[in-house]
């Protein structure tokens, strides 16, 4: 079976790293997939090891890719322009709507109308998605399977193994604060410079590494504010860190006695959750869905009260100024996302539900069964 995945934006996030992921796993049980982006944000070097990408604007182009490869089913991930495509290059096959953004008034134009194709439902990663989601459409069946992560890959580094190496170098006596992600309002940063500049404020012993944000659109507005806080001595900032090197990265946190940071505003799943905490690093985010379907408060992780500075401080030194609950954490963070979002868990629904698609219509279409 080959199936091509749609999206629009080649990002360094929980999307692409979502489906790199899934595609490694779907290749052991004969399932090839290759993708197709109009736009390259530098997320090219975590997909391009794993299947073939096509990056493209070209709609001649993107045409041709759909008509010549024969695919048997076409999986489109927010991106309105590709039923488009899809008619025009007279695609006949299934197709899977994916909806991952989190904010209603752009998931609109993904699944409100798909444009005279049909899919066969919509997939989200969460059941808060799910209720987003249902809100727009009433009409295809809508479907939660968690993305997951590669726990052989993502894991709980020994000493041994961490490379030192590489930047980030780990400062000598201080509690590691990681931030991780793109540099934008959802993500919002703002919230992560007024946390900065409360703990620097009362205490030396933590640093905040942010890491990420090289071809965000905002980031230029927060190497200016960071600057502008003299915050550069407790935030440091690494705008490339290499998806390869994310589990030594995690590693160095883990070590520190640190934890992970996130001020996001919505998400529709946060796959930096569970990189986090399949690596033995708790969370601290704020309390709303579906950080609460990732994330078990006091567990794996603390959450605070909305966008509250002083709550998520608090929550923060909760983690840090406590090494045994610190330790109950990571290790409790490990064996959630080991049972719970491990790829072995959540990409065999996956499998069963394309095979099962498939199989359907080339049942339909006189074809036979698959293998």
């Amino acid at each position: 079976m080959k199936v091509l995945v749609i999206w629009r934006l080649l990002t360094v996030g929980g999307v692409n790293a979502g489906w790199r992921n899934r595609s490694i796993y779907f290749k052991q049980h004969g399932i090839e997939t290759e993708f197709l982006y109009t736009t390259d944000h530098g997320g090219l070097h975590i997909m391009q090891d794993i299947a073939p990408v096509y990056l493209t604007k070209d709609e001649q182009e993107i045409k041709k890719i759909i008509h010549d490869h024969a695919y048997d089913a076409v999986v489109i991930v927010d991106t309105g322009a590709a039923y488009k495509w899809l008619r025009k290059a007279n695609f006949q096959g299934p197709v899977i709507v994916e909806a991952r953004t989190p904010e209603l008034i752009k998931l609109m134009p993904h699944v409100k109308s798909f444009k005279g194709i049909q899919p066969e439902l919509i997939i989200v990663p969460s059941y808060y998605q799910k209720r987003i989601v249902s809100i727009l459409t009433n009409n295809v069946p809508i479907e939660v399977i968690y993305n997951g992560v590669d726990t052989s890959f993502f894991r709980a580094l020994a000493p041994d193994e961490i490379d030192y190496q590489s930047a980030p170098i780990p400062p000598n006596n201080k509690k590691i604060i990681g931030w991780i992600g793109r540099l934008d309002k959802r993500k919002n940063w703002p919230m992560l410079l007024e946390v900065a500049k409360k703990i620097k404020n009362e205490r030396g012993d933590i640093e905040i590494w942010v890491i990420g944000g090289a071809q965000s659109v905002q980031r230029e507005e927060f190497a200016a504010a960071w600057q502008q806080e003299q915050l550069t001595d407790i935030i440091k900032w690494f705008p490339v860190i290499p998806y390869q090197q994310m589990p030594h990265v995690y590693a160095k946190i883990r070590q520190s006695g640190g934890c992970t940071l996130a001020t996001t505003k919505s998400e529709s799943f946060g796959n930096t959750f569970i990189e986090s905490m399949t690596c033995g690093v708790p969370v601290v985010a704020s309390k709303m869905m579906p950080v609460t379907e990732l994330v078990v408060d006091g567990e794996t992780g603390l959450l605070y009260r909305g966008q509250n500075v002083d709550d998520a401080v608090q929550q923060l030194y909760g983690i840090l100024d406590d090494p045994k609950r610190f330790q109950q954490m990571s290790q409790a963070a490990i064996n959630r996302v080991q049972q719970h979002f491990s790829i072995q868990t959540v990409a065999d629904a996956y499998v069963d539900l394309l095979k099962k698609i498939v199989q359907k219509d080339e049942e339909a279409n006189g074809e036979g069964e698959i293998t």
